[in-house]
């Protein structure tokens, strides 16, 4: 029999709770219809049919001299009829991984066990039989977008798992009473109050994560008052931003011993943890961290201290060594009295981080705030005096700003970077540093470190989440000017052409792990292999010979482009540890 016969056995009303979808949403019952449709406990190998009806037959056959159900004399082997089969050959069918009757993909031990108990006693799994043998079920990835009423026909569950669905909200009248674990991780809850109106007594854990929920309105409905059972509970990667209001409703669980807070924008302020281990005193486990004796004892008093919980972040980003650019002596081979231009280098790093309110300490400036961008890229600057000269302005790629004669756009990439060449758009509005502008070196040492504050800790946690962004563009430089009729100039008058900003290389920066339990993220990046044909300069002259046999005969070894970068997240107590941990990232990176 298949579940067709299944739903003809059943009642008209359980046959609408498995197949029923309104206005286009996708219910909880119909999901589960399905789920049992998939596991096929009427189909053979399980349930009754012609493969082994023989053996439930209710009475005895005198022509065969067969023992009816129930019956197994010792000594004596059953013997299998024509064109039926044995239940060891159809568990076997069940169990191995190479049969087409395995269990389909996704499927729990629970569900391994209804199908073999199909096979052993099918009249077990009939009809609305069924539903009385699920203590736990699990519907993943499947569409759901509500739960509805049929879910109370399972008068047993006690586990219910619906990760990664399309979830906004639960009617808790719609969940069975018996329930004791709720898992809703990755689905787009925002609101708590259907949940709460009638939620299930005996209820240890809650699951949450990676949802819409926020302060301060949810805060409210994580009290005792609806979860007097809750032993664990997973709030992660939300938008919770209020610490203080959050730990004193979730004071009053007084059964809670697990707790997930990681991921929200909470979690980024220092004495985030501190804060939370000397107030939740039974407490054990937060963040997926074990809290000890040790730990305790370090946080202790740190709830009595409120000043001390300020909602901001530290975050310290500290760049190193620039190794694999091209010596750019070898373009210029200029002979005494030449009247070419001198071209001098230099090389920076600019990076972006979450616009919020920052401390200024001189040691970088903002260039420009460019929205949905986080890059990291290392940039060349060109200067081009039309006179040779060696008095050569530098304070433009320095401080990122340009003098009254250097005018130009202030960013490189804003005439030629559409949206639409991002791989990915952070949500958050961010400012791009640059590093002090340092000359050309078999390794540049930018020896850069500035410490960030950030007040907008939903934008920083956005920006963490999104990390840098692998950009590219087209190198813009400026065409040869036409010869123009020679003029008498002053011979002390020198002018210097507008810096051209070329990006020798960008790369993707995963910082995501600093929204988890990570408080580094230390890399070396690896922009690949240059040459010195990538470097020159589209000046429309020929290469004399001199220089053309120099670049014949030298031979340049392929040191591909790496730059070491590193970003911190401060946390209490104290920021000393912290730098001795960027000191031993430092010299990891200088290793590889």
């Amino acid at each position: 029999m298949n579940y067709h016969g299944l739903r003809r056995e059943a009642t008209d009303s359980t046959a609408e709770h498995w197949r029923r979808t309104r206005k286009g949403r996708f219910f909880l019952s119909a999901a589960f219809g399905e789920h049992l449709r998939r596991l096929g406990l009427q189909d053979f190998p399980c349930g009754l049919g012609s493969w082994n009806k023989s053996r439930f037959d209710a009475h005895r056959s005198p022509r065969r001299g067969r023992p009816g159900p129930g019956t197994d004399p010792a000594g004596q082997e059953e013997t299998v009829p024509l064109g039926e089969e044995s239940p060891e050959a159809l568990m076997e069918l069940l169990r191995d991984h190479h049969s087409p009757w395995a269990l389909p993909p996704g499927c729990s031990p629970q569900d391994q066990r209804l199908r073999e108990m199909a096979v052993l006693a099918p009249e077990l799994v009939r009809g609305s039989n069924v539903f009385q043998l699920f203590r736990s079920l699990r519907i993943v990835d499947k569409g759901v977008s509500a739960v509805d009423e049929g879910l109370l026909q399972l008068h047993q569950l006690e586990e219910l798992i619906l990760s990664t669905n399309k979830i906004s909200g639960i009617n808790s009248a719609n969940l069975p009473r018996t329930l004791k674990v709720l898992e809703l991780c990755c689905n787009a809850v925002a609101d708590l109050q259907d949940l709460c109106a009638h939620p299930p007594p005996e209820l240890q854990h809650l699951g949450l994560g990676y949802n819409r929920l926020c302060s301060p309105l949810q805060d409210k409905y994580l009290t005792a008052a609806f979860w007097p059972n809750l032993v664990s509970l997973d709030l992660s990667f939300n938008n919770f931003t209020d610490l203080m209001e959050l730990v004193s409703q979730l004071s009053s669980l007084q059964k809670l011993r697990v707790l997930v807070l990681q991921g929200n924008p909470l979690a980024l302020i220092p004495t985030y943890r501190g804060f939370l281990v000397d107030s939740l005193l039974k407490l054990s486990i937060l963040d997926d961290i074990h809290i000890g004796p040790d730990e305790r004892h370090q946080f202790r008093g740190l709830a009595k201290q409120p000043e001390l919980i300020r909602n901001e972040a530290q975050v310290v980003v500290s760049i190193g060594e620039i190794k694999g650019v091209p010596d750019p002596s070898v373009q210029q081979q200029l002979e005494v009295g030449s009247e070419a231009p001198v071209i001098t280098y230099s090389y920076c790093v600019t990076y972006e981080f979450a616009e919020g309110e920052e401390i200024e300490d001189g040691s970088s400036t903002e260039v420009c705030a460019s929205p949905n961008l986080s890059l990291f890229q290392v940039t060349k600057i060109h200067q081009s005096p039309t006179v040779a000269t060696l008095d050569v302005d530098s304070s433009a790629q320095d401080t990122g700003e340009t003098r009254g004669q250097q005018e130009g756009p202030s960013c490189p990439w804003e005439e030629d970077v559409s949206p639409q060449r991002f791989f990915f758009l952070c949500p958050c509005t961010a400012k791009v540093f640059v590093t002090p502008g340092k000359p050309w070196a078999d390794t540049i040492d930018c020896s850069y470190r500035k410490e960030h504050t950030v007040r907008d800790l939903v934008g920083l946690k956005s920006y963490l989440a999104a990390g840098t962004i692998v950009l590219s563009w087209p190198v813009h430089v400026p065409m040869p000017r036409d010869k123009q009729k020679k003029k008498k100039v002053k011979p002390c008058e020198f002018r210097s052409d507008p810096p051209i900003r070329r990006t020798l290389g960008t790369q993707q920066v995963t910082l995501e792990t600093l929204l988890a339990t990570e408080d580094l993220v230390a890399t070396v990046c690896n922009f690949g292999i240059l040459t010195v044909t990538d470097l020159l300069l589209s000046t429309g002259k020929r290469k004399n010979k001199d220089s053309a046999e120099l670049e014949e005969g030298q031979e340049l070894q392929p040191v591909p482009l790496r730059v070491q970068f590193q970003m911190q997240l401060l946390r209490w107590p104290s920021a000393a540890g912290s730098q001795s941990q960027e000191s031993v990232a430092t010299t990891v990176g200088k290793t590889q």
